[in-house]
């Protein structure tokens, strides 16, 4: 009897790293830890939810011990992981943690600007088929020939199977100067195109002048470029004889601040644009000079996907009765994000302020109501049919 109490004794003190008290709960084995001798310090409940280094210790010690796939874990992955849940914990969609190669995504998509070919895809959710359905302007995938309409099924060496399309655009992109080659069908033929890699500016911008000298902008989002797009765009159609005009903001999910100020001084007559007010109450005003005023017959379209900087858009044009809103209620976004750098590469986003429009109404989770609601009804024997679009034309041509 002393023998064996000897031999529980050392097994307890020496081979194992922590007593537990294991029971069975619906098939499920839940383990209780005891002790850790480990750890020099073992605290107290923490009370106030503040960060105890200890306790992130033992939940290592517990991975270390009984984790079954211990060869997996991934160091790195864990401690981002816990940095991603630390941000995540406050509840804000809003507010995300991102990792270097996150924050480099991010801080290209708020440029505008990238290293690639310039076309666009889509990826079927039954098949995994890549289709190309737009080509830039003097874009390097224009030059190669690309064309809208290409199934893409290769990139370089790379055969595309089940590849998620985030692989296949990462294959895609590159170092400038670099070549791409793309292999295609078109017409059941098999073609290889290669494109060297260039600095392309993401097209967030495309109109044409529709019936009756009524322009047509569709914006899809608000990045750097956009201004110059927007600009370029409200120029050409002006040399065309526009005589009112409809934006297209649907499903448009905001993007920089300051691009949409600088677009609606083109529109706007003299006031406040938007103004913003922080957890300090502290408040500061955007301002239009009016003097690029807008005086022609506009609509704005919008849907349920509008968002943030496209609800400003919207909501001020509202507000100074420069147009009609067309389509249905928008998302409601009030509020302002920062990115934030963390000097090592990594970012945080937050959000830091809530906006109102110039009448002083807030719009968050509450969004925009359109000014003429109209449904968007599908049309199966006429894809490209558009009865939101059809009604903003008619609006504007009915005030010609």
């Amino acid at each position: 009897m002393n023998e064996k109490y000897r031999f529980l004794k050392g097994a307890l003190c020496g081979a194992l790293a922590m007593l537990c008290i294991i029971t069975a709960v619906n098939g499920i084995r839940k383990t209780v830890v005891s002790a850790v001798p480990q750890l020099s310090v073992i605290n107290e409940k923490n009370e106030d939810g503040k960060f105890s280094e200890e306790k992130l210790q033992r939940i290592r010690a517990v991975i270390d011990s009984i984790y079954l796939r211990e060869d997996e874990i991934d160091d790195a992955a864990l401690t981002e992981g816990m940095y991603e849940g630390y941000v995540r914990a406050l509840g804000d969609p809003y507010s995300v943690y991102f990792t270097e190669e996150e924050a480099r995504e991010l801080m290209q998509g708020i440029s505008g600007e990238y290293s690639g070919v310039g076309a666009v895809l889509s990826q079927s959710y039954e098949t995994k088929a890549v289709t190309i359905t737009n080509v830039f302007r003097d874009s390097p995938a224009e030059k190669a020939g690309v064309k809208s309409g290409d199934i893409l099924y290769q990139v370089d060496e790379h055969e595309i199977t089940d590849e998620d399309l985030n692989q296949v655009v990462a294959w895609i992109k590159g170092e400038e100067g670099t070549e791409v080659t793309l292999h295609v069908i078109r017409d059941s033929e098999e073609l290889e195109l290669t494109a060297v890699r260039g600095i392309v500016e993401t097209q967030t911008v495309d109109y044409e002048m529709k019936d009756s000298q009524v322009g047509y902008i569709r914006v899809t989002e608000f990045d750097k470029v956009t201004l110059d797009q927007f600009r370029e765009a409200l120029d050409e159609l002006d040399s065309q004889g526009m005589q009112g005009l409809v934006i297209d903001l649907r499903s448009n999910p905001g993007g920089d601040l300051d691009t949409v100020l600088d677009m609606l001084r083109l529109i706007l007559p003299k006031g406040t644009i938007v103004s913003t007010e922080n957890k300090e109450g502290k408040a500061e005003e955007y301002t239009c000079d009016g003097k690029k005023e807008f005086t022609r017959p506009l609509a704005v379209l919008v849907n349920g996907y509008s968002a943030s900087a496209s609800e400003i858009f919207s909501g001020a044009v509202q507000d100074h009765k420069k147009g009609k809103i067309i389509g249905t209620n928008t998302y409601g976004k009030g509020v302002v994000q920062e990115v934030v750098s963390l000097l090592d590469g990594s970012y945080i986003k937050l959000t830091t302020s809530e906006y109102f429009l110039p009448s002083g109404r807030s719009i968050n989770e509450v969004g925009i109501a359109p000014d003429v609601e109209v449904e968007y009804e599908p049309d199966e024997e006429n894809e490209d049919a558009d009865n939101q679009l059809d009604k903003a034309l008619e609006v504007v041509r009915g005030e010609l």
